[in-house]
This record gives C-alpha cells, structure tokens and sequence, in this order.
C-alpha cells in the first residue's frame, strides 16, 4: 500500500533543498499578525488560546518535520488564528450571539473506526437537525453573501484535494467533503488529534495538565455563531475526542445526550495506526510503525478508561451506546430506538434516506494494515483494554 505519493516525496525534497533555514519565532509572529490584520480582529481574550497554541507549535517543530509537514502546520495555524479572532470579533460587535441557547445538543464519540463517521452523518442528516459543515469549521462565520460563501468552499476544497494529490489512499482511509458534516477537532484547538501527525512527548505531557475548560466554551462560542439569525436545529457533533471530557462536556452543554459507539479494540487499533502512520509520513521526516502502535495503544485505552470512569457523575440517560454491528449492519432494527432515547423521532423520511447511505461499496482493499506491524499482537490490546471487551461483547449479544 502506497501510503504518500511521488509527488509528495518530490515536493518534500525540493523544499528540503530549497526551504533554507526555519525561524520558528519569527514565523510564529507573522503568523499571529497575518492572522489579526486578515480579520480585522484583536488579541484580547486570545491570549491563553495563543499562548497555548504557541505550545503545541514548537512541540511540531521538535518533532521532525518535513518540508511538507513545516507548510501544513504553518497554514493550519494560520487559519485557526483567523478563525478565533473571527469568532471573538463577532460576539464582541454582537453581543446578543452570546445569548445564543445550544440546546441539548448530540455528541457522537467513540474510539475511531467504530463507525462514529457513520452515526454523525445519519443523524445529522434527519429533519431539524444539523452538522457543522467543514467549511463552516474552517470560516465560523454569520451567513454570507453567495460570493463569499463559494469562495470559502473552493479554499476548503482546495486543501482537501491538495491532501488526497500527496496521500491518495486518504480517501479511503477518512474521506473529507466541504459541504459535509466534520469533527468538532476543527474547532478544539487541543487533544489526541493534534498527535496524529507527530510523535511529541512533550505535547502529550503538556496536554495531562491542561484545562479544556477553554476549549469547550470556544466550542460553544463557535457554534453560537453558525447558528445565529439562521433556522434553528438540533446540533449534532463528533468526535473521539469527548470521551476524555464527558463531565466537562455536559457542563458545557447543559441537556446534552451523548452516543458511545463501541467495537472490539482489537479490530480498532490496527486501523487507527495505520491512520497515523500515513498521516505521519505526510509530516514528518521519519517514521517508525513500533512507535506509532504503543503510543496509541496508550491514548485509546487511557480515554476510554477516563469515559467510563465519567460515566456515575453523568445525568440519567445522557449515554446511549451504541455497538459497531448495529449501525454497520443493521441500522434499520436498532436506530429508532436510538432516537427514542436521544428524544428524537425516527420518521419514514430516515429509514428511506438510510437505505441510500448503506448503499456503499465494500471498502477498498488497498487500505490494509496489521497489528504486527505497529509492534502490537491482540493479546496486549485486549490486556490494556482491561475488561472492556466485556461491554462491547455485551452489547453485541
């Protein structure tokens, strides 16, 4: 399986060649200020999210970058500085944004590759509710003029496609669409996420001490603006992220019902590495499987342990779970009661909408992957799961 391209290897050593010297200070300055003079905005308020995220800047620049890897977290930074500075910049011009009520908003979260995506998509899509749209993650804004809007949907498309000319076995591995519903982590400017692309122990340090407190009200914000003078819908979210801050969550978002969608953590973890493998190989200058497999074996197990041991400070009901077979092989039977329990309706519109989303093609066998190859065997990923296998074996049953 070819993970990166020609073309992404000749990119990587041309700029490697040419790039010169990086400056990480003077580089982070511009981008701040690129990023306060593209908005229009002001610092104040930022500066712990600044502060922060400088952070998580030099943790990348430790790691190894490569040349493609430098050019991404230079934009990718740029662009959620601009946001954040949008974002504040609105609330402060409109404080009635701040009045906005999120209503009992539904987070779907889960260990990746246990069909998350899946769930968010199918229940997003019903009748009075909503996804953020991953170009309205990138350009969290009021509603726009139609100009402005294809504009900022060209952009998105524009990175989505520049990933898949450097990494074309991405599309199989977690396919991205402007103008369709994504993660909460475009938002979330902390987490495991930011990990998938680099092994930073320091990040990983610095992130057991942070408070997501900030974070989650920055979510919160974000969301407030996308929904203000438009129609309003139930919010429907995603990411494996929560499962590290359920209390924080439904402190957050008052009312809020969360899906926990489960599978055997075997099968999980030799896609999940297999993931961070190509993404790594996208970034960074080396890359080692056996790196990758303990790391996240560590990451995974450590937050579902941290969700489950949430779970008695939760309100009654604020869980549904939900196992892999039931959505992957026979939504039809379990998702109106899913919807019962989340205080939603199932309606004929859904079960007709759902037969063409199960009508996907069996998954390419080009992206493939073992356990072995990240240094693992099933044995230790079932030891470092404790007896959670036992929930997922019982909820299949």
């Amino acid at each position: 399986m070819q993970r990166i391209s020609t073309t992404a290897k000749v990119f990587n050593g041309l700029l490697a060649v040419t790039g010169g010297r990086r400056d990480p200070d003077r580089a982070w300055d511009r981008l701040v200020n690129q990023a306060l003079e593209a908005t229009g905005g002001d610092a104040a308020g930022s500066e712990a999210y600044i502060a922060d995220y400088r952070v998580l800047f030099d943790c990348f620049i430790d790691s190894g970058l490569s040349a493609l890897g430098w050019m991404s977290i230079i934009g990718e930074s740029r662009g959620r500085l601009e946001n954040r500075f949008r974002i504040l910049k609105l609330i402060a011009e409109r404080p009635e944004i701040a009045a906005e009520r999120v209503e009992a908003p539904i987070f779907v979260t889960g260990l990746p590759r246990t069909a998350t995506t899946l769930t968010h998509n199918i229940i997003a899509s019903s009748e009075g509710h909503r996804g953020p749209l991953l170009w309205e993650l990138h350009y969290t804004d009021l509603e726009v003029d139609d100009a402005t809007r294809a504009k900022r949907i060209a952009k998105v498309a524009q990175q989505t496609n520049g990933l898949l000319k450097f990494s074309p076995i991405y599309e199989l591995i977690h396919p991205l669409y402007p103008e369709k519903p994504e993660e909460c982590i475009y938002i979330l400017p902390h987490g495991v996420h930011q990990q998938t692309r680099a092994i930073m122990p320091r990040y990983r340090e610095w992130l057991a001490q942070h408070d997501f407190t900030a974070d989650y009200a920055f979510l919160k914000q974000a969301l407030q603006v996308l929904q203000h003078g438009r129609p309003k819908a139930r919010w429907i979210l995603k990411t494996p992220e929560h499962l590290n801050h359920l209390d924080l969550l439904v402190r957050t978002f008052p009312g809020a019902r969360i899906v926990w969608t489960h599978r055997d953590p075997v099968t999980v973890m030799g896609s999940v590495c297999s993931l961070v493998e190509t993404t790594s190989m996208l970034a960074m200058k080396r890359v080692d499987p056996h790196e990758i497999g303990p790391m996240w074996l560590d990451i995974l197990s450590s937050a579902t342990e941290r969700g489950r041991a949430t779970l008695p400070q939760l309100p009654p009901g604020a869980v549904v779970n939900l196992p892999y077979h039931a959505v992957a092989s026979d939504p039809w039977t379990h998702l109106p009661g899913v919807y019962e329990r989340l205080g939603a309706t199932w309606s004929e519109a859904d079960a007709a909408r759902l037969d063409k989303v199960m009508e996907r093609p069996i998954r390419d066998r080009r992206h493939e992957y073992t356990l072995s190859r990240y240094g693992l065997d099933p044995d230790q990923v079932h030891r470092a799961f404790g007896d959670y296998l036992n929930l997922v074996t019982g909820l299949t049953r």
